[in-house]
């Protein structure tokens, strides 16, 4: 697999009021009619170029092993569905013949890997969606997969089974939480391949799984919505998608994980759930309708990840951005670029927050046909904490 290198994670978080205003911008220091929002704000280095396949999830260890995940629902390539990324090279991890393609029961091989994250113990987890571009899924496919990096072998791998999974599901991110259950309890986001989206519960312990809140509006695709893609404005049409859409997809964890927070796609709110009420088993589906928590604007994002301060940072691929959200409910802006283009997996690590770009949106399905892709595909890093200048300059 071809890449050419560029360069060689406190305190609870109180779910904040859904009316807190976005922090606003400097007053512009010189009298122009230019539009201070084109140009591009703070800064980011490019840590990796892919020429293919696309990238999507992306994890790194406390030790600093860095791991990207390549899914095989859009194309269905020969490369690695999941790598590690060292010294200068994508090695498949944990090892060619569960990574690479192979006459394998999909159960005992990664299909195609989606989302990625690490629990409070330092350890690998993936959401295998398990779907080949093209092709129905297979028994066994579609999977939660932990690895221990200190021994590269899979410990865990539990497979996702009806009626949890359903024959159009797109098991898109997760996050784990060690705080509740024998061994831990597994969120997934399903932003659907149709029209049922949901979340998804398992108890790592004994793999007991369950779909929840599948008709609430927070897992919901919102009714009416336009997003404005490269400039182009483009109406949600479920028959006809013309962008990436889907239901719950973006997921993160407050730093205590005590609360659960994620997102439809195709939306613009953030909601947010007490984990201990979520990971019960014996709660109904209406008890968990009246602990969710509408906590506002967010803009359109994909993924989500939060910092040790409780801070949220959403990508946004209407923007080519990646905002944050601070724990007033402010937002900063963290990077705004052409080319942080369908800015998708995130995943905070010491001072920096590294994404994907994929460039998903230029996809063929979405652009009559034509791939309009244009590798090579970058991972980047953007500084957490520096100060992101808005220029006043003329253009």
């Amino acid at each position: 697999m071809k890449r050419r290198s560029v360069l060689g994670v406190a305190a609870p978080l109180v779910l904040a009021a859904a009316t807190r205003a976005a922090r606003a911008a400097p007053p512009a220091t010189l009298a122009t009619n230019t539009d201070h929002g084109f140009n591009s704000a703070g800064a980011f280095e490019i840590v990796a170029e892919f020429d293919d396949p696309g990238p999507s999830g992306v994890a790194l260890t406390p030790g600093g092993r860095l791991f990207v995940g390549f899914p095989r629902h859009a194309v269905n390539h020969k490369g690695a569905t999941l790598a590690e990324l060292k010294d200068g090279t994508l090695h498949p991890y944990p090892d060619a013949a569960t990574s690479l393609p192979s006459d394998r029961r999909p159960a005992d091989r990664l299909v195609s890997v989606h989302g990625m994250t690490t629990d409070s113990r330092g350890r690998l987890w993936m959401i295998d969606d398990g779907k080949l571009a093209g092709l129905p899924l297979q028994p066994g496919a579609a999977k939660i997969v932990g690895i221990d990096p200190a021994t590269d072998r899979i410990f865990a791998s539990i497979v996702l089974t009806a009626p949890t999974l359903r024959p159009e599901s797109h098991m898109n991110d997760l996050r784990v939480d060690l705080t509740h259950g024998a061994q831990g309890t597994v969120f997934v986001t399903d932003s659907s391949f149709g029209s049922t989206p949901a979340l998804v519960v398992v108890d790592i312990a004994t793999g007991r799984q369950r779909r929840v809140l599948a008709h609430h509006p927070s897992t919901q695709v919102e009714a009416g919505f336009m997003a404005v893609v490269e400039g182009r404005p483009l109406a949600f049409d479920p028959k006809h998608p013309a962008f990436v859409s889907g239901g719950a997809d973006g997921v993160t964890l407050s730093p205590d994980s005590a609360l659960l927070y994620y997102c439809p796609l195709t939306s613009r709110r953030l909601y947010g759930i007490p984990t201990a009420i979520l990971a019960d088993f014996t709660k109904t589906d209406e008890d968990l309708a009246q602990a969710v928590r509408d906590l506002g604007e967010k803009g359109v994002a994909d993924g989500l990840a939060t910092d040790p301060q409780g801070r949220i940072y959403t990508t946004n691929f209407e923007h080519d951005a990646i905002f944050r959200r601070n724990t007033d409910g402010t937002f900063d802006t963290i990077v705004r670029d052409p080319r942080v283009l369908s800015p998708d997996g995130i995943f905070v690590f010491g001072p920096h927050v590294y994404c994907t770009l994929g460039q998903w949106n230029r996809l063929a399905g979405f652009n009559g046909g034509h791939d309009l892709r244009a590798p090579p595909y970058y991972l980047i890093r953007c500084p957490i904490d520096a100060a992101v200048p808005v220029s006043s300059q003329p253009a």
